[in-house]
């Protein structure tokens, strides 16, 4: 069971964070789920690497 200093550090934790929502058609979400894993990365890594890459951030702009 979590304390309440790790409740606490989370909600702070949380507090620095943006949130996104995208929509994708029905039955894609699980083969991008599948293909992160693939890849050794969580959904959450898969999209933001891509971005990133996308954004040129990776190259170091």
């Amino acid at each position: 069971m979590a304390t309440q200093a790790h409740l606490e550090g989370n909600k702070r934790y949380m507090a620095k964070l943006d949130r996104g929502v995208f929509y994708v058609q029905k039955g894609n979400l699980e083969k991008i789920k599948a293909h992160a894993k693939e890849n050794g990365k969580s959904l959450n890594a898969y999209i933001v690497g891509l971005i990133e890459a996308d954004m040129g951030k990776l190259s170091g702009e």
